[in-house]
């Protein structure tokens, strides 16, 4: 479950991270600011606070994107604990497009197969909590994760995340910011 104050934010947070060098956002100070803590395979996990309360996810770029597409901005996967309301294992991509409206996107890890509604933007969330649980339980006991989207064009687009290190960047993940 999401609130658009907190996709503003993640969106926001996503282009700060994987835009400017790591290095100065590992450098800086400011605590609402992004800060990775730690990498673990092809998973990052970083934490900032707001409000007050701290915020932690990890994320993952794709190794593959396939598509007939001209351009694409950044893809990423996201599991994200927020303290102040509880929040956990919130899962969600940023497409790196605006996703065509009332579209779905599909996440395939092994055998299990999930649907994620796409918001406004470029970004897809599950329904619930309990598919949120269930997502991050397989991201830590796959092996690839696969994801189709649906561009505001049509475009088709096929996305493959490596799995490794998630296992142990989840633990970190609620090492940083247990919930429950």
């Amino acid at each position: 479950m999401f609130n658009m104050s907190k996709v503003i934010k993640i969106i926001a947070l996503v282009v700060l991270i994987f835009t400017v060098d790591i290095a100065v956002v590992q450098a800086q100070t400011d605590k609402t600011k992004p800060r990775q803590i730690s990498v673990h395979g092809d998973w990052g996990v970083y934490m900032y606070e707001e409000n007050g309360h701290k915020v932690c996810f990890m994320a993952a770029a794709p190794k593959k994107s396939e598509g007939k597409y001209k351009k694409r901005g950044e893809t990423f996967a996201f599991i994200t604990n927020w303290t102040e309301d509880g929040a956990k294992d919130v899962f969600n991509i940023l497409a790196g497009y605006t996703y065509k409206t009332g579209s779905v996107v599909s996440v395939q890890i092994g055998s299990k197969k999930f649907k994620l509604p796409t918001i406004k933007g470029g970004m897809a969330w599950t329904n619930s909590a309990e598919d949120d649980k269930n997502l991050a339980i397989a991201v830590q006991k796959g092996s690839l994760m696969i994801i189709r989207g649906t561009s505001s064009r049509g475009t088709l687009t096929k996305d493959t995340y490596s799995l490794k290190g998630s296992g142990a960047a989840y633990k970190a993940l609620n090492k940083a910011c247990p919930i429950g």
